[in-house]
């Protein structure tokens, strides 16, 4: 007996020896197998810090060279002097478009310029051609009806496409020392690329899901060891849809402790403050499926569990990058000892000589976390990562001092309180200079997280001093709330999948009620709801209910608009060309759009929603809705043109409908002291401008999507003639008092 206990004692020391000696093997043979799997060894020091370039929408384009021109100048000699692990081009490699931006397909002579253009980037720079990972965007999958097909052009001029990382997930590990740096990229673009521009979101799907959660978490059997999570890709999670069951690459991140997702597609019109803080919370409100009010998610709990066992803090940041296409902008990203911190450089003014970027403190705006203030809070931080002020500084010459410079903004104006010469990191072998300073880090404990503020200021041998902007730090980890303007908030913060369907039967809905309503109030209602009540009362309840139950009393028209909703639910939009080059056409409803697979044997029923929020809800919003009420008011309005008239001439029913126009204009001229200025009828006038103007949109949003699917009238009469022709009968109708 006692010497089956001591066999199970021996065996349970040995099992877990032998799992975590061959667990490396196991997972070398399996990075054997999987080419989407990479693990490069970081040489040189500094040994505490990683950096790499993210760029993103490039958009090549026949109609724009310079975009291409000035990558190839720019680029080049800044990669070179910045020398980083890795390059990340976040996607929108071309732009795809016609020079009147309404055409929206694959064009292979802007491929052919991208593989140019990087080719002498990537000799310009020095670096390897394998740390480059470019991403495919939606522009880069226009009318791309099979991945792998003709018109993938991606596939073959890509340097993914050439190096044969032809999977939607792939990774890449930097490894320095005991630290591992894992960066996870991902493709979620539409697996049936639509023309534009009903193709806007990112579609990850099941399998693309556990695809990238397998990826993140190739390294968690070392627990032990220090890993940063990051994961790039082109969709902002704003505009990415969930899989079928729900899920979404929030849920993955947040499972597999992110540090950070970086993201394009959004470009720099919208704002500089697009990032989103991301964390999950166990009291979930409804709402927050559907916005994110703040740039940081506010914890429910405002205390620090420090107890052993305390559920670990689950959250990451996101960061959109500017666009290089208007914008020329890169981004340095930087994990030093698992602090995350990155610095935007804007090359519209041309080459920079020196770039800087803080890595610690980290800027309390955009890069604190809730877990590093738990962390700091609890003691659990590794000390020897405060006790130094840290910056990366890249320069053309060689950089004869630096100087930290802290700032103190409690009196309501910035006082220096330390300033000190930083050293340079010296290594044999360095990637690049790191520049340190002690400083006594508890001294800037501060309930604030934005009383202290960090500068950087290097000066080269050629005297050229360089300054960074000054950014508030908090060494306690806290996070410095700073408000998203309306635009960012619009693009950031509103869920739109999710948002989509919603706001859909809202607009549908609403029409649908302002036609039943006052039509069941005529029919069934004793009250009656007229001008001379309005008068009398001057409600506004009143007033809406009588200009729509004037419309009921025009069949032609109420009929007409009820007909035209149910057109719009129950049958299709549009019919257009949704592939680069075929003749096959799909149609398009509320729901997405229904198009042959480009084997020709099979459908595609119903892909790219909620893409087409893009067309259905500004038709909805600025041309049904508007063309309703406005008809409504043309119709009221010439009831109250006529009760106006019988009042001031004193005439009946009947003798007003045998009057001439000059008699009725000679009455009113009697009457100057109309309160609706009935006379010359301007309110028809102004409602007469507002149809033309709804109109005028209308067959301008038409005339783009006949360009952009190549069709005409004929392809989609319901949606492009009911409205018009519904307008010019109120118009016909009422013209004539």
């Amino acid at each position: 007996m006692k010497r089956v206990s001591l066999i199970v004692r021996e065996m349970s020391i040995l099992v877990p020896l032998v799992l975590y000696i061959t667990a490396p093997i196991s997972c070398a043979q399996q990075d054997q197998t999987n080419s989407s799997r990479r693990v490069i060894d970081v040489k040189g020091g500094p040994e505490s810090v990683v950096w790499v370039v993210q760029l993103s929408d490039l958009h090549f384009s026949v109609h724009h060279p310079d975009r291409a021109l000035d990558f190839r100048n720019l680029i080049g000699p800044a990669l070179s002097m910045i020398n980083p692990s890795l390059v990340l081009i976040t996607g929108d490699l071309t732009d795809g478009k016609s020079k009147d931006l309404l055409t929206m397909k694959q064009n292979e002579d802007e491929w052919v310029e991208y593989k140019n253009v990087l080719d002498d980037v990537v000799k310009m720079s020095g670096l390897n051609k394998s740390i480059f990972y470019d991403l495919r965007g939606n522009h880069d999958n226009f009318g791309v009806p099979l991945v792998g097909g003709s018109f993938d052009f991606y596939s073959k001029y890509s340097i993914n496409g050439q190096l044969g990382r032809n999977g939607r997930v792939n990774s890449v590990t930097l490894q320095i020392g005991e630290r591992k740096h894992l960066f996870v990229g991902l493709d979620s673009t539409m697996s049936v690329g639509l023309r534009g521009p009903t193709n806007l979101f990112g579609h990850p799907t099941e399998q693309l899901l556990t695809e990238i959660d397998a990826e993140l978490s190739q390294w968690n059997f070392e627990s032990y060891k220090s890993i940063s999570k990051i994961s790039f890709g082109h969709f902002p999670l704003s505009f990415s849809a969930s899989s079928q069951s729900g899920k979404s690459l929030k849920d993955v991140f947040l499972k597999q402790s992110l540090s950070a997702y970086l993201c394009g597609h959004l470009h720099t019109r919208f704002g500089k403050n697009l990032k989103r803080h991301h964390r999950l919370s166990h009291h979930f409100l409804s709402f927050q499926k559907f916005f994110q009010f703040n740039i940081h998610q506010i914890p429910s709990e405002s205390h620090q569990n420090c107890s052993f066992g305390a559920p670990v803090i689950k959250e990451f940041w996101e960061w959109e990058m500017g666009d290089w296409r208007k914008s020329r902008a890169m981004r340095i990203l930087a994990i030093d000892r698992g602090h995350v911190s990155f610095v935007d450089i804007d090359f519209k003014s041309g080459a920079k000589k020196t770039i800087i970027l803080p890595t610690f403190p980290l800027d309390s705006r955009f890069m604190s976390t809730s877990s590093s203030n738990h962390d700091y809070e609890c003691e659990y931080m590794l000390p020897t990562s405060y006790e130094t002020v840290r910056v990366l500084v890249f320069s053309v010459s060689p950089i004869v001092s630096v100087v930290a410079r802290i700032f103190d903004s409690r009196p309501g104006h910035f006082d220096i309180v330390m300033e000190a010469p930083m050293s340079k990191h010296e290594d044999s072998a360095s990637r690049g200079d790191l520049y340190t300073v002690p400083w006594n880090y508890k001294a800037f404990e501060d309930p604030s997280a934005d009383r202290f503020w960090l500068q950087i200021e290097a000066t080269d041998i050629m005297g050229r001093t360089t300054l960074t902007e000054l950014r508030p730090f908090s060494v306690n980890g806290l996070g410095a709330r700073i408000a998203w303007t309306w635009k960012e908030f619009f693009v950031m913060g509103c869920q739109w999948a999710a948002l989509y369907y919603p706001i859909l039967w809202s607009l549908l809905f609403v029409p649908l009620l302002l036609l039943l309503i006052p039509k069941a109030l005529l029919l069934f209602s004793r009250k009656q709801y007229t001008f001379k009540n309005f008068i009398a009362e001057k409600d506004f309840i009143n007033a809406i209910v009588w200009l729509l139950q004037e419309l009921c009393r025009v069949p032609m028209l109420w009929f007409g608009f009820f007909g035209y909703l149910f057109h719009l639910i129950l049958f299709p939009w549009l019919v257009g060309k949704v592939y680069t080059e075929s003749e096959d056409r799909g149609y398009m409803t509320y729901v997405g759009w229904v198009v042959k697979s480009s084997r020709g044997w099979e459908k595609h029923d119903y892909i790219g929603s909620p893409d087409i929020i893009v067309i259905v809800l500004p038709h909805l919003l600025f041309v049904v809705l508007p063309a309703l009420l406005v008809t409504a008011a043309l119709i009221a309005e010439k009831g109250a043109y006529r009760h106006h008239f019988l009042s001031c001439s004193a005439k009946k029913e009947d003798d007003y409908d045998s009057q001439n126009e000059g008699s009725i204009r000679c009455d009113y001229k009697s009457s100057k002291r109309s309160k609706f200025h009935f006379r010359e009828r301007w309110i028809w006038k102004v409602l007469l401008v507002l149809c033309l103007a709804i109109c005028w949109r209308h067959f301008k949003n038409c005339i783009a999507l006949m360009k952009a699917y190549e069709m005409n009238p004929l392809h989609f009469p319901g949606y492009s003639l009911g409205i018009p022709l519904l307008l010019f009968y109120a118009i016909y109708n009422t013209q004539r008092a």
